[in-house]
C-alpha cells in the first residue's frame, strides 16, 4: 500500500461541519473553485489524509478526513471542468487546533493554513500533518481502513 500524502481541506462548519461528516459517513468534496485548489484535488488519491479546518466561525483544525476515491468531475457543476473527490471521517480532535494557535507556533510557519491562506485545498508536510495532530492531542486509529458508510451526498456550497 504506497504511503498516503496529506493535506488540509477546509469548509465552515455551518456549511458543512465536521460532525456531518462523521454523522454521514462519508461525503463528496464538491464546489471548489479554485484553479490551484482544483488541481490540489486532482492529485489527491485514495487513503490520503486531511485535516479538517473549520473556517470562519470556528477557525481551528478539528478532525482529520480520508480520501476514499479518485478524483472525478464535480457533480455540482456538469460540463464544468472542476473536480472533487469522496472523504469520509477519522477521527475528531481531542482539542481543536485555533489558527491563533497555529499562528503562535513557530515550527508552523510555513504551514499552508498560513502561507496560503486563501486556498480551501492544500497539500501539507507530513510535519506539519503531526505537528497538528499532537498539537490537537489526538492519534490516528490503528485500524483507519473501517469501510465507511455506501453513499456519498454532495457537501453543501457556500
Amino acid at each position: 500500500m504506497a504511503t498516503p500524502r496529506y493535506w488540509l481541506i477546509k469548509s465552515e462548519p455551518s456549511v458543512y461541519a465536521y460532525a456531518k461528516l462523521e454523522e454521514d459517513g462519508r461525503t463528496e468534496w464538491t464546489g471548489v473553485r479554485n484553479f490551484e485548489a482544483r488541481n490540489n484535488l486532482r492529485a489527491m488519491t485514495p487513503g490520503d489524509l486531511c485535516l479538517y479546518y473549520h473556517s470562519n466561525e470556528d477557525k481551528a483544525v478539528v478532525g482529520v478526513a480520508r480520501v476514499l476515491s479518485k478524483p472525478g468531475p464535480d457533480p455540482t457543476a456538469p460540463g464544468e471542468d472542476w473536480a472533487s473527490v469522496e472523504v469520509g471521517p477519522v477521527v475528531a480532535f481531542t482539542t481543536p487546533v485555533t489558527l491563533a494557535t497555529i499562528k503562535a507556533t513557530p515550527a508552523l510557519k510555513d504551514f499552508p493554513l498560513l502561507t496560503r491562506s486563501r486556498l480551501s485545498v492544500t497539500p501539507t508536510p507530513v510535519e506539519h500533518f503531526e505537528l497538528v495532530l499532537k498539537m490537537g492531542k489526538t492519534k490516528l486509529p490503528k485500524a483507519t481502513t473501517a469501510t465507511p458508510k455506501p453513499k456519498a451526498r454532495p457537501r453543501a456550497r457556500p
